[in-house]
């Protein structure tokens, strides 16, 4: 049982990647999901969140019309579609998901928080 976050690589400035939040052992479309990132020397912040079953999404405000979340049933699987990317989008990525938790806005505002699974992380570099 486990969340397995990928996709990420060197991209240059106004380039896109799309990340995978792969699970195994249980079915995500059940979970609510969220994207963080954690770039160096900073705190982990919430980037984008999603209910379980597509009620819902939440960016966060530097993201927004950039960033899409987006589930795939069939491959039990989230992903983030970033576009337009910049030199401040540069972290490492981490998905988590939890079975409970109904309130995205909430998750993604806690980035620190004990979720039920988290994915390993994938570093994304926007060069300049």
């Amino acid at each position: 049982v486990q969340l397995q976050a990928s996709g990420g690589g060197l991209v240059q400035t106004g380039g896109s990647l799309r990340l995978s939040c792969a699970a195994s052992g249980f079915t995500l479309d059940d979970y609510a999901v969220g994207w963080f990132r954690q770039a160096p020397g900073r705190e982990r912040e919430g980037v984008s969140c999603i209910n379980s079953r597509d009620i819902g999404t939440y960016y966060r405000e530097s993201v927004k019309g950039r960033f899409t979340i987006s589930r795939d049933g069939a491959k039990n699987t989230v992903y983030l579609q970033m576009n337009s990317l910049k030199p401040e989008d540069t972290a490492v990525y981490y998905c988590a998901a939890d079975l409970y938790l109904t309130d995205i806005t909430t998750m993604c505002a806690s980035p620190g928080q004990r979720y039920d699974y988290w994915g390993q992380g994938t570093l994304v570099t926007v060069s300049s």
